[in-house]
C-alpha cells in the first residue's frame, strides 16, 4: 500500500513538473504561494496541475467503482465500463448535448442520471439470473448504448461531434478547477458511505448464501453498493469522460498486489496510477500533440480483456 502511494505521488509530480514544459520545484512552490511567473504560472496552475489532480481523482474513483462491482458480483468482468454503466452515462450526456443543446454542468447531471438509469435497467432485466446474467445483460446494454451514441454523433454538427468524440475517448486535456472541485466534493461525500458499505462488501465477497447465513441483509447491501458503485463511476465520467478500462484493470491488479484479497484503498491507488501514467504518456508520446488519455488506457486494457476471456474459457473447459 505504501509503495503504491509513493508511486502515485511520483506520477503526480512527474505530470506537473516534467513533460513538454518543465518547471523547477522551487518555482512550483513559489507559484503555489501566489507568485506569478510569466508563462509558467498559467501553464502549470491552469493546465498541468488541474489535469494531474483530475487524473488522480478520476482514476481513484474509477478504480474503487470497478473493485466494488467485481467484488460484489465475484467476477473480474463486472466493471462499470464492461457492463454498460459508463456507456449509459456517455449516451445520455451525448443526447443532452445533441438533442437539447445542454452545456456545462447540465452535461454532468445527464451523465450521472444516465448511469443510474442503465444500472437500474440491467438490474431489473438480470433479476434472478445471478452475477453472470447481470454481466451478459450489461454487455448487451453497452452495445445498444454504443450504437445510440454513434447515431447521435451522426446527427450532431461538426463542432459538437469533435468535442464529444474527445470526451467519449476519455480526456484530461480540458480539465479545470471547477471540475476538480466538483469531483473532490463528490468523493468526500461518497467515501464515508463507502466505508459503511465496505463491511457488507466483504460479506458479499463470500457469496450471497454465506453472507445471508452470517446475518447480512443481502438485498439491502446490494442496493447500497450498486448505487455507490454507479456514482463512483458516473462522477469521473462526467468530469473526464469514460476513460477506458481503468475500472476494469484496477481491481484485479490491486487484488494481485494484495495477495489475492480485494482492497478498495489499493484499487483507488492503482486506478490513480494508471490514469496518471497514461496521461503522461498521452501528452508526451508524440511531440506537439496531446492525445486523450483514454487512447492509452484502451491500448492497455484491450489485451488484458482478451487474456481474461481466454483464460476464463480455458478454466471453464477444464472444469
Amino acid at each position: 500500500m505504501g509503495g503504491m502511494g509513493v508511486l502515485v505521488f511520483a506520477l503526480l509530480a512527474l505530470n506537473v513538473l516534467l513533460g513538454s514544459y518543465t518547471v523547477t520545484i522551487p518555482d512550483f512552490f513559489a507559484m503555489l504561494g501566489g507568485q506569478t511567473i510569466p508563462g509558467a504560472s498559467f501553464i502549470v496552475m491552469e493546465n498541468k496541475l488541474p489535469q494531474a489532480l483530475l487524473g488522480l481523482l478520476a482514476g481513484a474513483s474509477f478504480g474503487v467503482a470497478g473493485a466494488v462491482f467485481q467484488t460484489m458480483l465475484r467476477n473480474p468482468l463486472a466493471s462499470p465500463d464492461i457492463i454498460g454503466i459508463s456507456y449509459g452515462a456517455s449516451a445520455t450526456a451525448v443526447a443532452a448535448v445533441v438533442l437539447l443543446g445542454v452545456r456545462g454542468a447540465g452535461v454532468s447531471v445527464a451523465a450521472i442520471v444516465g448511469a443510474l438509469l442503465v444500472a437500474l435497467l440491467i438490474t431489473l432485466l438480470a433479476r434472478g439470473r445471478g452475477g453472470t446474467g447481470l454481466i451478459l445483460v450489461g454487455i448487451g446494454a453497452a452495445a445498444f448504448m454504443q450504437a445510440a451514441v454513434t447515431f447521435l454523433l451522426s446527427r450532431a454538427d461538426i463542432t459538437n461531434a469533435q468535442e464529444l468524440m474527445v470526451w467519449l475517448t476519455g480526456s484530461l486535456n480540458s480539465a479545470n478547477w471547477e471540475r476538480v472541485t466538483i469531483l473532490s466534493v463528490a468523493l468526500l461525500l461518497l467515501v464515508p458511505l463507502l466505508a459503511v458499505g465496505s463491511r457488507d462488501l466483504r460479506g458479499l465477497a463470500l457469496g450471497d448464501d454465506t453472507a445471508a447465513g452470517l446475518g447480512f441483509n443481502v438485498p439491502r447491501a446490494r442496493l447500497l453498493l450498486t448505487i455507490l458503485g454507479v456514482l463512483l463511476a458516473a462522477f469521473p465520467t462526467a468530469a473526464a469522460g469514460p476513460i477506458a478500462f481503468v475500472a476494469f484493470l484496477s481491481g484485479p491488479i490491486a487484488k494481485r498486489l494484495n495477495r489475492g484479497e480485494p482492497s478498495l484503498p489499493l484499487s483507488a491507488l492503482v486506478g490513480a496510477a494508471i490514469v496518471l501514467a497514461a496521461h503522461f504518456a498521452a501528452v508526451n508520446a508524440i511531440p506537439g500533440t496531446s492525445l486523450p488519455v483514454g487512447v492509452v488506457t484502451g491500448a492497455l486494457g484491450a489485451p488484458f480483456l482478451l487474456w481474461l476471456l481466454i483464460s476464463s474459457n480455458r478454466a471453464n473447459q477444464g472444469g
